[in-house]
């Protein structure tokens, strides 16, 4: 306790009784207090000269060795033997002590505030003893030596142990057993070290193959494998050495890396690619592990492998003859394996492998080709193209195998010219004629290529200007190894067979029969007489429209070379720094130029050879075996739309122009997209949304239903000029009109719309009924069938002497009118006449009222309908002035959007008498009669429909 904190009332009363006992004699007073003061307390207080003390943290009681006693030899002289206090020396101390009992000289140390042992642990400070002086009002108290008193903290455990990290990551190799893959540490704040050591750590999480010591070293328990787990999470909670455990546990983390091997890392295996999305990045991320491995140069090879996909890769499926036009070659090609048809059915009894572009043979079938196909002479300049895959020939000893052979077809077994393979040679003949020349000339002509074994597609062109024969195999030229010599045929009356895939022998056999057939696949199989093809063409023909690509090429970088084959499907790339070849192969793209690709797999391959400095044996990389999914596209609605029903007079099908089959004929493409599921409502279904698109078609065939056409009445017309300027061909027949030849919708629509139908004898023509079909890829994508029925529009004829009894029964579709003037006339006779006079007298009117405006009607149209074919040029329709025509329709109830009626002042007001049944038919035919010749067909697109006719030996007027 503080000396001015301590209770000095007993001397301060007695010094205050001293002063105060009045003026006189008081320094004489205090002189004798001093001397008796002196007498008294002789002795000072007695204590200990050292004390140990122990006080518990966040308690005030201090537990003194020995307890605080102070003892005077003046006791028991009251005041002079008494301990008034206790003094502690020592600034900002937390300590007081105070006196428990005067006599005895007992007292106690007390904290003044609460003790924190993390703050500090000990205290050490003097504490003196004082009496109590002579008196209660004496000041001259002794006071004790000094005494040391020293006092330790004793602690709490209040704190639990904290990580000194929230996590610990670290990275092990498979394989092995580590002694301590790291350490984790937790601290205690407690002050003592029985509450501040951490004595033990645990592992929380079970199952795991780690273990853990006391000083928080983990280790592994079995060996790790990088294929059983990559990463391994545990939890891991300290103990201080009173057992109380973290408040919070620490995250490990371990990450399982796997032996160091060689290899490309951080590729994806699968890579889907999406059509239209253009060159697209196979690897973004890979590189190369080398294992620290002193490489000096590596060379990749990354090939696109795409043998299955169609022909050896994706190309446009479009017809032989199409793909020739888009590549611009020369015409005249003569397809020896077209898709069977009526035309060519040749081909319908081969094998079809998965298109029917693509026939396979296996041995036992060959194809005659008509005769008229390929002219007999095929000059000295011709090209053969294909498309073939061939394998291995069974057997030890080979046969030849025909592709194409042209020879006798009785008495003899001459060939005239062949294509065939024989022990995995490609042998072309060329016999001449001895007509041509007499003299010994090359024949046979020999190339010998692994290719035309190994089992894959590969595109061959012949190219022929006699003597000098050129193979084209995928594009890249290749000169005959061996030339051998002939004589000339021999001329002869003998007619020859064309076949393919096998030969035909039709002399030197008992029965004429095929012979030396093909084991394989062939594909657009054609043959060109008088021209050859350009190497421009021969390489559009045979391109890919997939294949590997190179992002920016400027940025791959110095020393790196690169080389793509013809096709794009493998790149070679070689280096010498690991850093340049990493980019290089993150830059290598897949690209598919087609709309319309072949959805599926593409395999993928990256190949590595690695050279090291100096090494003996360097390292091996495996290689990387991924591939490209192409997704399917988004297949094409193809819509054909247009008027499906037309009436036309019989002057128009006779007409040199004929009739417009298809005037508003329109084409659309359109595909499903689905929409957005932020655009429905919760309870509405899903539903996708056309969108329109654009592409090319490839052909259009317009069918002739009900039987095909009387070549002698009627034919199907087109401009061949149509056709030309927009790159398209057609054929014609009694079947239909088909055209062909890659182009734009709307080409194919300006076409059709100029395809006319012409009858020379329309009295006959009761309907003809026609189909539109078109296709998009040969056949892959077609549209719907638009059928159209054109009919004849019927004229009726009826002589003066008919009317009255037509008039007298009237159908029920004409409605009885009375004229005006006759209601006046027998409203005004004062005789009323019997029934049978009002009779006669009306069908008089109406008939002379009937016959007047039908006469003025025929005159009218005849003049209309004379203007518009003059101005047409068309053939003048013939009218008989001698009798009554009216051209009707009865069953027609209504016209289409936007129809005008365009009559004469006079016709509007002949119609307020005439029945609406009457003047509606009459209106709608001489509407269709003008509209077939003029406005009709270009100006209304909505034509009527449901028209019927009717006979005109039935038609009462």
């Amino acid at each position: 306790m503080l000396p001015g904190r301590l209770s000095w009332v007993p001397l301060l009363l007695a010094l205050g009784v001293g002063s105060g006992g009045g003026s006189e004699g008081g320094g004489g007073s205090s002189r004798r207090r001093r001397l008796l003061a002196a007498k008294v307390n002789k002795h000072k207080p007695w204590i200990e000269t050292s004390y140990h003390g122990v006080i518990t943290e966040n308690n005030d009681t201090v537990i003194l060795d020995p307890p605080l006693v102070a003892l005077d030899k003046d006791a028991p002289v009251p005041f002079a033997g008494e301990i008034c206090a206790f003094k502690i020396h020592g600034q900002e101390l937390p300590f007081e002590a105070v006196v428990l009992n005067k006599t005895s000289g007992e007292g106690r140390l007390r904290a003044k505030s609460p003790i924190d042992c993390e703050l500090q642990k000990e205290y050490t400070f003097i504490i003196q003893a004082y009496d109590c002086g002579a008196g209660p009002r004496e000041t001259a108290w002794k006071k004790s030596h000094k005494a040391v008193v020293h006092i330790q903290v004793k602690d709490v455990n209040e704190f639990a142990p904290a990580f000194k990290e929230p996590a610990y990551k670290a990275v092990v190799t498979e394989g092995k057993i580590y002694d301590s893959i790291l350490q984790v540490e937790a601290v205690d704040e407690d002050c003592s070290p029985q509450y501040s050591q951490i004595c033990n750590y645990e592992i929380v999480t079970t199952d795991v193959p780690f273990a853990i010591d006391r000083n928080g070293n983990i280790r592994n328990t079995e060996k790790l494998s990088y294929d059983k787990q990559h990463q391994y999470e545990i939890l891991v909670t300290a103990y201080d050495c009173g057992q109380k455990p973290a408040a919070q546990d620490t995250l490990v983390q371990v990450d399982v890396k796997p032996v160091c091997k060689p290899g490309w890392q951080d590729w994806t295996k699968r890579i889907e690619y999406q059509p239209g999305s253009g060159s697209m990045p196979l690897f973004p991320g890979i590189h190369l592990e080398t294992c620290d491995g002193a490489v000096s140069s590596i060379q990749l090879t990354t090939e696109l492998q795409t043998n299955y996909i169609g022909k050896g890769c994706d190309r446009e499926t479009y017809s032989e003859k199409s793909l020739q036009k888009l590549c611009g070659a020369s015409s005249g090609i003569i397809d020896l394996l077209p898709s069977p048809s009526a035309a060519s059915n040749w081909t319908a009894g081969l094998l079809v492998d998965s298109s029917e572009m693509i026939f396979k043979f296996d041995g036992r079938q060959g194809a005659k080709v008509p005769d008229g196909i390929v002219p007999k002479n095929l000059t000295d300049q011709f090209t053969i193209t294909m498309w073939m895959k061939h394998g291995p020939s069974p057997g030890v000893r080979a046969e030849k195998e025909t592709i194409l052979c042209n020879s006798d077809k009785t008495e003899m077994n001459r060939h005239h010219y062949a294509l065939y393979v024989h022990n995995c040679r490609l042998v072309f003949l060329l016999r001449k004629d001895f007509d041509q020349a007499d003299t010994f000339r090359p024949a046979e002509f020999h190339w010998k290529l692994d290719q035309i074994c190994d089992k894959e597609w590969h595109y061959y062109v012949i190219n022929v200007e006699f003597p000098v024969v050129t193979l084209y195999m995928d594009g890249a030229t290749y000169e005959p190894y061996l030339v051998t010599n002939d004589w000339p045929i021999h001329p002869s009356h003998i007619a020859m067979q064309l076949t393919v895939g096998a030969c035909w022998q039709g002399g030197e056999v008992t029965k004429p029969r095929f012979a030396q057939f093909f084991h394989g696949s062939l594909a657009s199989l054609t043959i060109r007489p008088g021209k050859m093809e350009s190497q421009k063409v021969i390489s559009c023909l045979q391109a890919c429209k997939e294949g590997l690509d190179i992002n920016s090429l400027e940025s791959l970088g110095q020393g790196i070379k690169y080389h793509f084959n013809p096709s794009q499907s493998v790149l070679v790339m070689e280096g010498d720094d690991i850093g340049n070849i990493n980019r290089a192969l993150q830059k290598v793209s897949y690209i598919n130029s087609r709309q319309f690709p072949t959805a599926g797999v593409r395999r993928l391959k990256v190949s590595s050879k690695v050279q090291c400095f100096g090494e003996d044996v360097c390292i091996s990389i495996p290689d990387v075996d991924a591939y490209v999914m192409v997704l399917q596209a988004m297949e094409p609605q193809i819509t054909l739309r247009g008027t499906d029903r037309l009436w036309r007079p019989a002057a128009q099908f006779e007409s040199a122009r004929g009739v417009a089959l298809f005037p508003d004929i329109k084409i659309v493409s359109t595909f499903a997209k689905a929409e957005a599921p932020g655009d429905l409502t919760p309870t509405a279904p899903k539903s996708a949304a056309l969108e329109e698109m654009l592409h090319n078609l490839d052909f259009c065939d317009i069918l002739v239903l009900g039987g095909d056409l009387d070549p002698r009445q009627e034919c199907l017309e087109l401009n061949h000029s149509e056709l030309h300027q927009r790159h398209l061909d057609a054929t014609n027949s009694t079947a239909g009109y088909s055209i062909y030849g890659v182009g734009s919708m709307s080409r194919y629509e300006q076409v059709l719309r100029h395809i006319r139908y012409r009858n020379w004898r329309p009295a006959s023509l009761e309907s003809r009924r026609f189909r539109i079909k078109c296709s998009e890829l040969n056949g892959r994508y077609t549209s719907n069938e638009f059928n159209l029925e054109v009919s004849l529009l019927h004229e009726v004829r009826v002589s003066d002497n008919e009317h009255v009894n037509h008039l007298i029964v009237q159908p029920p579709f004409l409605q009885s009118v009375q004229h005006p003037e006759a209601r006046t006339s027998v409203q005004r006779s004062s005789v009323v006449p019997s029934i049978a006079t009002v009779i006669i007298i009306i069908s008089v009117c109406m008939l002379v009222f009937v016959v007047a405006m039908g006469v003025y009607r025929v005159r009218i149209t005849h003049q209309h309908f004379a203007q518009e074919t003059e101005a047409a040029k068309e053939a003048e329709m013939d009218w008989d002035d001698s009798a009554l025509t009216i051209t009707v329709n009865p069953m027609e109830k209504h016209e289409a959007p936007g129809h005008r009626e365009e009559e004469t002042e006079e016709e509007e007001e002949a119609e307020d008498d005439i029945s609406s049944s009457g003047s509606d038919s009459d209106a709608s035919d001489e509407e269709e009669v003008e509209g077939g010749v003029g406005r009709g067909r270009h100006g209304q697109s909505g034509a009527r429909q449901a028209q019927l006719e009717w006979d005109d030996s039935t038609l009462p007027y």
